[in-house]
């Protein structure tokens, strides 16, 4: 089973575990990125939420599939899969998406406002 990790982290921090992941001192786990909490709640709606939960193992799928599962409409499940694809969450596969994961873990911390 393969798993990916979902983290609000700094370019800094992001940029710090590259380097030492290049030199072989951090865990492989893939892991996506945002730069702000609201960033990523801003990505993953729960519409969008749905979406890779259906994807998440299935492999490579159409868009009207995918609509399909989640019982939406064609043109708005596209615009999910769009901005989903253009952030990086999932892979176009051709005329197919595809999320390669079968496993989402969330990890960030909030901190209280200055």
């Amino acid at each position: 089973m393969s798993t990916v990790i979902f983290s609000v982290r700094s370019n800094d921090e992001i940029t710090r575990d590259a380097l030492q992941f290049a030199e072989g001192g951090v865990d492989a786990t893939p892991r996506i990125s945002f730069d702000s909490h609201e960033r990523m709640v801003s990505l993953l709606s729960g519409k969008r939420w749905d979406i890779l939960r259906i994807m998440a193992g299935a492999g490579p799928l159409s868009i009207r599939e995918i609509a399909r599962r989640v019982g939406r409409d064609v043109k708005a499940v596209h615009g999910d899969v769009t901005a989903l694809a253009v952030s990086g969450v999932i892979d176009r596969a051709g005329t197919r998406v595809v999320f390669p994961y079968d496993t989402i873990h969330v990890d960030y911390t909030l901190r209280a406002a200055a």
